[in-house]
C-alpha cells in the first residue's frame, strides 16, 4: 500500500470515527438539548420583545403580550426545525451538521471569562490554556523520560537503571490528585513559593495576564512532569533494551562502531515508532484526562470547564468540549498512524 493510499485510508477511518461518536453523542442527549432548545428559543423571543418597549406599549392586555410571544415562538420552533421529533433524520442531520461546523449553540448556566455564553467562545478560551499546560508537560517529560531511559537501557541492572525503574513504578501508583494535593500542601501552605490556585486574580484583559498565567502554571507543570516522566523512562528502557539485543547492533558493536553512535544513531531510530506512538497518545489522553487535574488545581481550562459543566449539567457545553476533545483525540492517532508507516514501512502493506 502506497503512503498516500495510507494516509486516505486513516483519515476517512478517522472520520467515521468522529461521526459515530457525535451520532451516540446526540442519541444519548437528544431529548434533553430538544427540550433545552425550545426554552433557548422562547427565552430569546421574550427578551427581545421585553427590550422592545415601543412593541410592548402597542398591547392593551396580558393576553394579547402571551397571545403574540406564544406565537412568535411557535414561529421560531418551526423556522428552526425543533418542531419535528429529536430523533428524525433531518434533526441528528442539522445536530451533527452544526456541531461539525462549531456550531454549539449557547450555555445554560456557564459563560466565558469575558461574559459570553456562546458554546464556541468557551471553547475557544479554555483550550489554548489546557494545551499550553499539557502539551509543555508532555514534552518536558518525554525529553526526560527518553534521555533517562537510553542511559538506563545502556547501563542494565546498574544503580540508576533500578532506581529509574523503581520510580516509575512508585510515580505511576499515585492518583494525579493525590500528588496535586500533597504538591499544594507543601508548596503553597507549607512552603509557600507558588500559588494554590492555578487560575490568576488579574482580568484576562489585563496585559500582565499571561505572565501571571505562567507563574500559576507551574506547580501543576511540576506535578505533572514528577508523576510523568518515570514511567515514560522506563517504556524508552525496555524499548531499548530490546533493540540492543538485535543481531544488527551485535554487528554494529563488532565493527568497532562507538556505543553512543550505536545508541542514539541506530538504536533509539529503530526504537522511534512505539514511542513516537505513545508520544501522541500520552499527549491525546492527557488532554481528555483533564479533568481531575484541572480541578485540584482550578486551572482555567477546558478541563475545570467539563467539571463545571457535568456539575450544573449544562449540556451544550458538555456536547460541544465532548466533540472538541474528541476531535484533538482522533488527530491525535492519525498523526501517530502517520508517523509510525513513516517509521516503519512495513505497516502500509496489505
Amino acid at each position: 500500500m502506497g503512503f498516500k493510499k495510507f494516509l486516505v485510508k486513516r483519515a476517512f477511518t478517522m472520520f467515521g470515527v468522529l461521526m459515530a461518536t457525535l451520532l451516540v453523542t446526540i442519541i444519548l442527549v437528544g431529548s434533553n438539548m430538544d427540550s433545552i432548545s425550545k426554552q433557548s428559543a422562547a427565552q430569546e423571543i421574550r427578551q427581545q420583545v421585553t427590550n422592545n418597549k415601543s412593541l410592548l406599549s402597542s398591547f392593551k392586555t396580558t393576553e394579547q403580550l402571551d397571545s403574540y410571544i406564544a406565537n412568535e415562538v411557535k414561529q421560531r420552533i418551526t423556522a428552526l426545525g425543533l418542531d419535528q421529533p429529536w430523533y428524525s433524520p433531518q434533526r441528528i442531520g442539522l445536530s451533527m451538521y452544526k456541531i461539525l461546523t462549531l456550531d454549539f449553540g449557547h450555555a445554560k448556566f456557564l459563560t466565558s471569562d469575558s461574559g459570553s455564553s456562546d458554546v464556541r467562545d468557551i471553547i475557544i478560551e479554555k483550550l489554548p490554556r489546557t494545551i499550553l499546560l499539557f502539551t509543555t508537560a508532555t514534552v518536558i517529560v518525554s525529553v526526560l523520560g527518553i534521555f533517562l531511559g537510553t542511559v538506563a537501557a545502556s547501563k542494565v541492572n546498574s544503580k540508576l537503571d533500578k532506581i529509574t525503574s523503581g520510580f516509575a513504578i512508585i510515580s505511576s501508583s499515585f492518583p494525579v490528585w493525590w500528588i496535586g494535593v500533597l504538591m499544594i500542601f507543601v508548596f503553597a501552605f507549607l512552603y509557600p513559593i507558588f500559588p494554590a490556585r492555578a487560575t490568576p486574580d488579574l482580568s484576562v484583559t489585563d496585559p500582565g495576564y499571561w505572565g501571571s498565567l505562567l507563574y500559576h502554571m507551574a506547580l501543576p507543570l511540576i506535578t505533572l512532569v514528577i508523576i510523568g516522566f518515570g514511567s515514560w523512562a522506563y517504556l524508552v528502557r525496555n524499548f531499548l533494551v530490546g533493540v540492543l539485543q538485535e543481531d544488527f547492533i551485535m554487528a554494529k558493536r563488532a565493527a568497532g562502531i562507538d556505543e553512543k553512535r550505536i545508541l542514539y544513531s541506530h538504536a533509539l531510530k529503530n526504537a522511534a515508532p512505539p514511542i513516537v506512538t505513545i508520544l501522541a497518545l500520552s499527549l491525546s489522553s492527557s488532554l481528555g484526562g483533564a479533568i481531575i487535574t484541572e480541578a485540584v488545581f482550578d486551572w482555567p481550562g477546558m478541563g475545570r470547564l467539563y467539571f463545571e459543566a457535568i456539575s450544573v449539567l449544562d449540556l451544550p457545553v458538555i456536547i460541544g468540549a465532548t466533540y472538541v476533545l474528541t476531535a484533538f483525540f482522533l488527530v491525535s492517532v492519525f498523526v501517530a498512524d502517520v508517523l509510525y508507516g513513516y517509521f516503519d514501512p512495513r505497516v502500509r502493506r496489505e
